[in-house]
């Protein structure tokens, strides 16, 4: 009866001789890690920003509800008021969404030169990566061959 080969030790030696460059892992960690803190910040800031926009809107809001809730002496002051008023809440509405569009606008093209910059990093994560692992398999490739001889 024939005995099954152990190739426990082939398959060892055969891992051996193509290791695992962990540092291109932990580059590439690096950078998502880099790019994630950039892209917060940027969320952060607009979070604030709009924030401040609203907090400012309600406010001035407010403040022209109380000056049209004030007690008028004729009938026509009330009227006049809520125009005033409707006025405010227009100019105020016009003026808080335009400052919400230019907070868009900058987190839109505050991402895209992010995402632009991300590419570019992880591409040359990925081609430095594959020089190596290029260079490493063509040495244990170089070896085995000599090894062979």
């Amino acid at each position: 009866m024939t005995k099954t080969p152990d190739f426990t030790k082939v398959v060892q030696d055969m891992m051996a001789s193509f290791p695992v460059d962990a540092s291109a892992f932990q580059n590439a960690f690096k950078t998502q890690a880099a790019f994630a803190e950039k892209f917060s910040k940027v969320a952060i800031e607009a979070a604030e920003k709009s924030t401040e926009i609203s907090a400012k809107w309600t406010k001035d809001t407010l403040a022209k509800v109380g000056d049209m809730a004030r007690a008028k002496a004729e009938p026509t002051d009330y009227t006049k008021s809520m125009t005033d008023f409707a006025s405010a809440a227009a100019e105020m509405a016009a003026e808080n969404l335009a400052a919400f569009a230019e907070v868009a606008k900058k987190v839109q093209m505050e991402t895209v030169e992010l995402m632009l910059a991300a590419g570019k990093d992880m591409s040359e994560d990925a081609t430095a990566a594959v020089k190596k692992a290029t260079a490493d398999v063509t040495s244990v490739a170089k070896k085995a061959a000599a090894a062979a001889k």
